[in-house]
């Protein structure tokens, strides 16, 4: 007569499963950190290889035109699309309109009159736009323009980049790299806007967050994961 072997009943224990959650949780944990390394990785990107590159063609320009984009060789008011700019009278520069941005069309062809390179952007033509993903995985396009701005202009007076598209994260992350400190009203990057502050006082932060859906303010048009986020407008300060 045979004797049956009991047969041994496999399963997890308490321990094996605490392992396996564990191993799990650090999986998440790290794609989500992962995911915020290389989204810093390409907000660095945007910096070095569009925004800063857009300042070297704008130096470059004024190198060997001698006057800034759009300003006349021939009588020279050092401000970007300076031909179209007619001076109050008696010389009140800030009682009047400056004149307009230069944009994509004007832009590129102003970079190949006078032979200066500019970054490669989306494409031939697109040079001035640079797509990016916002961190609920959404396309974002960055456009570039270039202005003067008239004396009393909240984000300052004088020549500057205007960079349309910036998520808020993005917004203070470029600040950061170009100021040292994310404040949306001092320094060479600004909110366009945000009025000129004390520099003895703290500053303030840039208007949006990630909060904030496309278009809306936090409070009646929240951002949801699936939508796109706010995005704001910086000028960067120029040096000529």
């Amino acid at each position: 007569m045979k004797v049956s072997k009991k047969r041994s009943q496999g399963g997890f224990t308490l321990v094996e499963m605490s392992v396996v959650l564990l191993v799990i949780g650090l999986i998440i944990g790290a794609v989500s950190i992962g995911k915020d390394m290389q989204r810093n990785a390409e907000y660095v990107k945007i910096k070095q290889k569009f925004v800063d590159q857009w300042v070297n063609a704008y130096n470059s320009h004024y190198v060997k035109a001698g006057v800034v984009i759009g300003d006349s060789q021939v009588a020279p008011q050092m401000m970007v699309n300076g031909t179209a700019y007619s001076p109050a009278s008696g010389g009140n520069m800030s009682a009047v309109t400056g004149p307009g941005e230069i944009c994509q069309v004007g832009l590129h062809d102003e970079m190949d009159r006078h032979g200066v390179r500019m970054p490669p952007g989306r494409a031939e033509g697109s040079e001035d736009r640079y797509v990016y993903l916002d961190s609920n995985g959404n396309p974002q396009e960055i456009k570039v323009c270039f202005k003067w701005n008239s004396p009393g202009t909240p984000s300052g007076a004088g020549n500057v980049m205007v960079i349309y598209g910036l998520t808020p994260d993005l917004a203070r992350a470029l600040d950061q790299m170009v100021d040292g400190k994310p404040d949306a009203r001092e320094g060479a990057f600004r909110q366009v806007g945000v009025a000129d502050g004390d520099g003895a006082k703290p500053g303030v932060e840039w208007d949006a967050d990630n909060r904030d859906n496309y278009g809306g303010d936090g409070t009646s048009n929240p951002n949801r994961d699936e939508q796109q986020i706010a995005v704001v407008t910086a000028h960067y300060k120029m040096n000529q």
